[in-house]
């Protein structure tokens, strides 16, 4: 459960640690390396922009789905949330392949083929929020971070703003160790930082609207239509299907009420599903535009600050692995952290980048890889799209990433060496 503490409270606790935290962003990957950090005796702050705590959780700002593969596990148990992660969530089995026309021409088990690895399960963003808090997280919200002085050696100086969104906001500095930043794809906080700037982002030229539709009997079955100009996915979470209607941005301004007629009057064949996914994200009351882009940062950490979750590297959502790398990243950060002293710390970031930055851009080019069959080709080479669905596995499309989970992160890469026994 999230709870609203004041800035100079946090802090307060912060001062009395020997390693002063500050973590930027209570998304995904705040959230987790945060709790991370709890667990293991430390106080670290944690700030976020949003509102407040129903902010960050709900339908409007936190409203879109995730599936979530095995990665996610380790994380979870370390955390101890397991048990509430599977009660806000679904199992997910199976994968129906739509082609262009409509019709199914593919299901795999992907389940069952991901199993020896972990579980892969469906769940909403502001779900897997409330299951990260536990059953406590202090958080500051309606706050930003605004200034970070001679971050480049010793303690770095930070300005922090509260009450961002209000006429009375009150400025705080203090003294962190290490400022995270883990405030999204959208960063700001990152400019403030050597190595925040871009090193090679991908622009899709394509979005999609968000919107959800009950939940029906195939509860752990994801539907993707990989169409001529669009593209439609269907994905269960607990009591309900996370839609995503998705075309090139030149399409936006038809709206999602005109483009879903548009996609409808395309199909040859409707399933239940995807009649039920066009009507709800028709019937969307100002659904929102997700746009397909992606990130990758040049530099991960200095000697006190580190990018975490999609601040250093964020991913489209096409192989629907970027919420399981942030939480694996935050694992590996908080290993790289546990016992580790101010004057321990360079060298302990230096061992974080070096074993999870390979990791996570393999992932993030195997995203980048599957949009170009998903919103690249040109008219005539859709139908032979699906062709070549008919004779490749979801196994061999998903090769890199399940090469990942049979080499999965080892927090013994990075811990401290005066942790380990001789």
């Amino acid at each position: 459960m999230m709870t609203w503490v004041p800035f100079d409270e946090q802090y307060a606790a912060a001062e009395t640690d020997e390693l002063r935290v500050l973590v930027v962003g209570a998304g995904v990957a705040g959230m987790t390396i945060a709790q991370l950090l709890r667990r293991q005796g430390r106080h670290p702050v944690l700030i976020e922009r949003s509102r407040d705590p129903e902010t960050l959780t709900d339908d409007d700002h936190a409203g879109y789905m995730l599936a979530l593969m095995p990665m996610v596990d380790p994380v979870l148990d370390a955390l101890g949330v397991r048990e509430d992660y599977r009660a806000r969530s679904v199992a997910i089995d199976r994968f129906a392949f739509h082609a262009h026309t409509g019709k199914v021409i593919r299901q795999d088990r992907l389940g069952s083929l991901l199993a020896r690895y972990g579980e892969y399960r469906g769940i909403a963003r502001g779900e897997l929020i409330t299951v990260l808090s536990g059953a406590q997280c202090s958080a500051t919200f309606d706050s930003s971070l605004d200034a970070i002085a001679d971050a480049e050696s010793g303690p770095a100086q930070v300005q922090v703003t509260t009450g961002v969104h209000s006429e009375e906001k009150d400025l705080h500095e203090a003294e962190f160790d290490l400022v995270i930043i883990a405030d999204g794809l959208g960063s700001h906080t990152r400019t403030l930082v050597p190595g925040g700037e871009s090193e090679g982002s991908v622009d899709t030229a394509w979005g999609g609207w968000v919107a959800w539709a009950p939940a029906d009997a195939d509860s752990n079955q994801v539907d993707e239509l990989w169409g001529e100009g669009f593209f439609l996915g269907a994905y269960p979470v607990k009591d309900r299907i996370g839609i995503f209607l998705g075309c090139p941005d030149s399409r936006e301004p038809l709206g999602a009420r005109r483009f879903a007629a548009e996609v409808r009057s395309k199909l040859t064949t409707l399933t239940p599903r995807i009649e039920t996914a066009l009507t709800a994200v028709a019937e969307a009351d100002g659904p929102y535009f997700w746009a397909l882009r992606d990130f990758r940062s040049s530099q991960w950490a200095t000697a006190n600050t580190v990018l975490l979750g999609d601040a250093a590297a964020g991913f489209l959502p096409t192989a629907g692995i970027g919420a399981g790398m942030s939480m694996e990243s935050a694992r590996m950060l908080a290993a790289a952290l546990d016992s580790t002293s101010p004057a321990q710390l360079p060298a302990a970031l230096r061992r974080y980048e070096s074993a999870q930055r390979p990791r996570v851009e393999r992932a993030q080019t195997a995203s980048r890889q599957l949009a170009r069959l998903m919103f690249y080709l040109p008219g005539a080479l859709v139908g032979l799209r699906g062709f070549l669905f008919l004779l490749v596995s979801i196994k061999t499309a998903l090769a890199p990433i399940i090469d990942l989970l049979k080499r999965p992160a080892n927090p013994q890469d990075v811990e401290n060496p005066s942790l380990r026994m001789w």
